[in-house]
């Protein structure tokens, strides 16, 4: 194939919900009608389950939440699908923030029965800022929910988008039947199968055959000939180009635990997601069929393999063609690097790969090389524009349980801090305890348990007054530094940590040629303030 025909028929995208929306179970089922997996697992946790593939840490399996973003590919009908599933609780913002850099579209996926959740409001509004179209998918059709005209006139008095419906859900909660796909009047009927591992038998049906009135009753094909002709002449047709344009989101509904209207939707994900397009950066844009290879850092992870140990960057590919083994230019470290051990990734699981094109998503065996953020390439220079970066609320000293700063104790401080589980700090008088800086108690706990299972190493912690940290430039000078909480982060820049907003306010009002930044100098900062 030519490298515009492998870039036309890859599609890579995120999915993007509120926790508990079913975010991880919709990803499974993706899988399992794709043909990648044969059976689905469970988010629950539960004793005896399969457990998902994208959630593969012990404490995701344990808890039945996703922490840590993850990478599969499947080819479905001849298109290659990266699929790049997402941390649903809120103090994984930055992960899910940092995935979204990485993707060309999002599904974004609903509760029909809570509707616009507010973790959902602010990823939509990070995907409208990226100009990433959004594919909506309306779920837990088999719980009582909202009336489904009531719900997309939510998201659009919400969010501030036209939704435009491709099938409609017929019935609801326990009267929940199927879908029927507007574009050409087919009725989808589901037959439910044991926990939702296989394949949901599908019969179909025309909207107006006497077929269908025996398959769901004239009371039932009645209301669906209603809803169809409402939706007819009061919302307007799908257009593809106001889609691309954010101006429109196509609706489907169905339930993901069932595998209801699933393996439609996976067919029209296939039609509906662009494919690998010119991606913006701070030099320009970047040309997917650019005659030169490009790539980005999103995310770092360290012990994906237990027995090695070893730490994986993932790099979506921007531009022209990779081959493992091939050179190219680490711009931050201002030299040539050998991208050999080329993985990818489906979970837990990984595979050599050799080549690679826009849009993919590999891994990097990273000792120590790459950064989030980082970009190598065998041509011109690229620089990215910053990565988001959440301002944390809670800090603690951490220590060893046995008061022995091993090695194993500064590995693991170390690794799990440059992959972004928490912020790290260092007194700037040198103090030897680390402090970690987290949006909420959750990173801690995951950091704690990371810790004991991957490094051996039981930790406790010292809580910190402090609830606000604050960059200061390299050049400013603190009228008296004694009086300020002064610490570094892991890059080595100057912060100051203060105890509330009235602290910040104050410091400000006092010293106002100090600039108080959000986020170190260059960067960007999202302030995660809670009112």
């Amino acid at each position: 194939m030519t490298l515009q025909e492998e870039i036309a028929r890859r599609r890579t995208l995120a999915i993007i919900s509120h926790p508990d929306a079913g975010k991880t179970t919709l990803t499974e089922k993706l899988l399992l009608y794709s043909g990648a997996i044969q059976r689905a697992g469970s988010v629950t946790g539960k004793a005896g389950t399969k457990s998902t593939t994208s959630d593969w840490m012990s404490i995701e399996q344990d808890r039945g939440i996703s922490i840590s973003s993850s990478a599969m590919q499947v080819e479905y009908n001849g298109i290659l699908l990266n699929i790049l599933d997402t941390p649903g609780h809120q103090d994984f913002s930055e992960d899910t923030y940092r995935t979204l850099m990485a993707v060309d579209a999002a599904i974004m996926l609903i509760d029909s029965a809570k509707g616009v959740e507010p973790q959902t409001i602010k990823l939509f509004k990070v995907c409208r800022e990226r100009g990433i179209p959004i594919i909506t998918f309306m779920n837990k059709l088999d719980r009582p929910g909202q009336n489904p005209f009531d719900l997309m006139s939510e998201v659009e008095r919400v969010l501030g988008i036209t939704c435009v419906p491709l099938t409609w859900p017929i019935g609801s909660g326990d009267t929940f039947q199927g879908i029927i796909d507007l574009s050409d009047q087919q009725v989808h009927l589901f037959q439910e199968v044991v926990k939702g591992q296989y394949k949901a038998p599908v019969r179909v049906a025309d909207l107006e055959s006497e077929s269908l009135t025996d398959l769901i009753g004239d009371r039932s094909q009645m209301q669906l000939l209603e809803d169809v002709a409402l939706i007819r002449e009061a919302l307007p047709a799908f257009d593809r180009e106001f889609f691309l344009e954010q101006e429109i989101t196509p609706v489907f509904w169905g339930s993901a635990i069932n595998n209801f209207g699933i393996e439609h939707f996976l067919n029209m994900i296939i039609d509906l997601a662009p494919s690998p397009g010119v991606f913006l950066t701070s030099s320009g844009e970047v040309e997917p069929d650019s005659d030169f290879f490009s790539g980005f850092i999103y995310k770092v992870q360290a012990n994906m393999n237990q027995k090695h140990r070893d730490r994986v960057a993932f790099m979506r590919v921007m531009s022209g063609s990779f081959e493992r083994g091939m050179g190219a230019w680490h711009y931050r470290m201002d030299r040539e690097v050998k991208l050999t051990y080329s993985y990818r990734i489906f979970g837990q699981d990984r595979s050599m790969v050799e080549t690679a094109f826009p849009g993919d998503v590999i891994g990097l065996i990273n000792p120590g090389v790459f950064r989030v953020g980082d970009v190598v390439s065998s041509g011109p220079r690229i620089d990215m524009a910053r990565f988001p970066r959440f301002s944390p609320e809670l800090f603690m000293r951490v220590f060893p349980a046995t008061y022995s700063f091993s090695k194993g104790f500064k590995k693991g401080v170390q690794e799990l801090g440059e992959e972004g589980v928490v912020q790290l700090f260092t007194d700037i008088n040198d103090n030897p305890t680390p402090v970690l800086g987290a949006v909420g108690q959750l990173q801690l706990e995951v950091f704690a348990t990371r810790m004991e299972e991957e490094y051996r190493e039981k930790i406790r912690f010292e809580t910190l007054s402090f609830t606000r940290v604050k960059w200061i430039h390299d050049h400013q000078t603190l009228p008296d530094s004694r009086t300020f909480n002064l610490y570094r982060d892991s890059a080595g820049r100057r912060v100051i940590f203060f105890d509330s907003d009235w602290e910040v306010n104050y410091v400000r009002e006092r010293h106002p040629d100090l600039e108080l930044l959000d986020a170190p100098p260059n960067e960007t900062g999202v302030n995660l303030s809670r009112p």
